[in-house]
């Protein structure tokens, strides 16, 4: 493992670690909060924060996998350890969601039957605002890393956090206006519940979406491949760029292409001509780019 590499691997293991620990420190208050403050919305807000820790410890794992070295029995890397992380807390995301939604529905319909819910506590509604500060500044120091270093599966539990702290206004606003507005407007608790719950399922959505399609070794965009081709015609002689094929394989991407130079190009002076634009790919595109390049003479 190079220098970058083992820089790339510490610096996310520093921010999930720190996002680890207030996911503890707030796990347990807002169970607790929750529970003391009989708010439904508490409790749900706190399962999400369970979900947060448990992802934690899912990133720690995965990132330390996909960081391992090329080796023989994985020629490309094992980058897609970190995409396979990335759907799994997807799909935890999403299970939490649906349990969240669940829960507020069940509440709200008890309320219609003629039942009176709890008017939630005040100590529910300063975990929710503490939530909202600490969860917040989690996703800004986590997205930042995760940007830095193209990792799909940090971004993601960034977002994670950022869905923690949406989760927790809609929390603060239904507990809020249940404790402001009296017993006739508990039912603003299980409310925001449900508000919040499509906001974590329409994140959680996008995010295995978007771990399938690598998965599935969809092509990168047709900007990227249009940025890729402009790229390689830039380099002297070369023409007929064609038969390119992208993928990503975690945070790098793959690059295969045929190009085409006069005939009578020394196999040498080709050569030089392809490290050319594997260094320009490479530059603009990470270090770690994997690029196959197929010279073909140009036609008569």
């Amino acid at each position: 493992m190079d220098v970058d590499s083992k820089k790339r691997e510490r610096d996310i293991y520093r921010v999930t670690i720190y996002g680890s620990a207030v996911n503890t420190v707030l796990l347990v208050f807002k169970f607790i909060a929750g529970i003391l403050g009989g708010s439904a919305a508490m409790i749900a807000d706190a399962v999400h924060s369970l979900s947060d820790f448990l992802t934690d410890i899912m990133v720690l794992i995965f990132v330390r996998l996909s960081s391992r070295p090329i080796d023989k029995d994985h020629d490309f890397g094992h980058g897609k350890y970190e995409t396979l992380a990335t759907a799994i807390i997807g799909i935890a995301l999403f299970c939490v969601g649906v349990m969240i939604c669940y829960n507020g529905v069940w509440k709200v319909w008890q309320n219609l039957n003629g039942q009176t819910l709890p008017r939630p506590g005040t100590i529910a509604l300063m975990a929710a605002l503490l939530s909202i500060v600490l969860k917040e500044w989690c996703y800004q120091f986590t997205v930042r890393v995760g940007r830095k270093y193209n990792s799909q599966a940090v971004i993601a539990n960034a977002w994670h956090h950022r869905s923690d702290a949406m989760s927790s206004i809609g929390t603060a606003v239904g507990i809020g206006g249940a404790i402001v507005l009296g017993d006739r407007w508990t039912v603003l608790d299980p409310l925001a519940a449900i508000v919040v719950s499509v906001f974590i399922l329409r994140t959680a959505c996008k995010m295995v979406h978007e771990a399938v399609q690598e998965l599935l070794e969809v092509s990168l965009s047709d900007d990227i491949e249009n940025h890729i081709v402009q790229l390689a015609e830039e380099e002297p002689t070369v023409s007929e760029v064609h038969d390119l094929r992208t993928r990503r394989i975690g945070n790098r991407i793959a690059i295969d292409m045929h190009l085409r130079m006069p005939p009578d190009t020394p196999l040498y002076v080709a050569h030089e001509h392809a490290t050319n634009i594997e260094h320009r790919l490479r530059l603009t595109y990470g270090k770690d780019t994997l690029i196959n390049i197929h010279m073909e003479p140009t036609k008569a």
